[in-house]
């Protein structure tokens, strides 16, 4: 299959040298690779060697990466960041729910455009709904790694809806979340025979794939379970890419070290 069948097919976008490079080392532990390694890995998605150079050159510049004796290490906060977000998302870890919802209303004066597109994108990456512009809610089920009226004027609430079945519904697309899992499920199952018989031919596909996958698992707004739809197919999913992802580290590592 080629790669623009598969991007179309996902309905993803074409990830950049930059995102290669990124997501390469934030997949490694520790976060560390030689520069060879991390060319060849761009180079399995089409991505031309001098491009992944430049691409690390301006990540150096940037502050996200440091030169090491032969090759890079991530050092950058926002990345350090992600890749704590990604494996959170990843495990999906939640707290027992009694029925407690947490709201946060804007208060103060309007504030500027570029200020509301930051609290708004800020808030979508903890989980919480926009019930109306300036009204944010969940379930209280999640441990805050951020607090919301840290982030300006905010008002704090704990609200317990009348319909919460209905308000999760309304809040987030479950449905089409579900039914895109499904897709991912289906493609993991496709690729995972021959990433586990160790067929460096799957690697690419498999990297599209495995990006896909961790993208959709920080869409997950993690519900309590009395408020998904039947056959909530969160758990499976993260269960499947475990066997997958260990897997396509496993051909990657050993494809790494033999183009060294």
């Amino acid at each position: 299959m080629s790669s623009a069948e598969l991007y179309r097919r996902l309905g993803a976008k074409r990830l950049t040298a930059r995102s290669v490079i990124a997501s390469t080392l934030l997949g490694s532990t520790p976060p560390e690779l030689p520069t060879r390694s991390l060319v060849g890995t761009a180079q399995l998605l089409g991505i031309a060697p001098g491009t992944a150079r430049v691409a690390m050159s301006r990540m150096v510049t940037a502050g996200e990466l440091e030169a090491t004796g032969d090759g890079y290490r991530l050092v950058g906060p926002t990345l350090l960041a992600r890749q704590d977000r990604q494996a959170r998302s990843r495990r999906g870890t939640t707290q027992p729910w009694d029925g407690d919802w947490q709201m946060f209303v804007v208060t103060g004066d309007a504030r500027p455009q570029s200020e509301r597109v930051e609290f708004r994108a800020t808030m979508s990456g903890l989980r919480y709904g926009e019930l109306r512009e300036g009204v944010w809610a969940r379930p209280d089920n999640l441990t805050r790694t951020v607090d919301p009226c840290d982030l300006g004027p905010v008002g704090a609430f704990i609200a317990r809806p009348d319909r919460p079945v209905d308000l999760a519904d309304s809040l987030w697309d479950l449905r089409g979340w579900a039914g895109r899992a499904g897709l991912l499920l289906a493609e993991i199952e496709g690729l995972l025979p021959p990433l586990e018989s160790g067929d460096p031919a799957s690697l690419a596909e498999g990297f599209v794939v495995s990006a896909a996958v961790l993208r959709h698992f920080q869409a997950d707004p993690l519900l309590p379970p009395e408020l998904l739809p039947d056959d909530w197919p969160g758990p499976e999913l993260r269960a499947r890419y475990d066997a997958y992802d260990a897997a396509f580290r496993t051909t990657l590592v050993a494809w790494q070290h033999a183009n060294r």
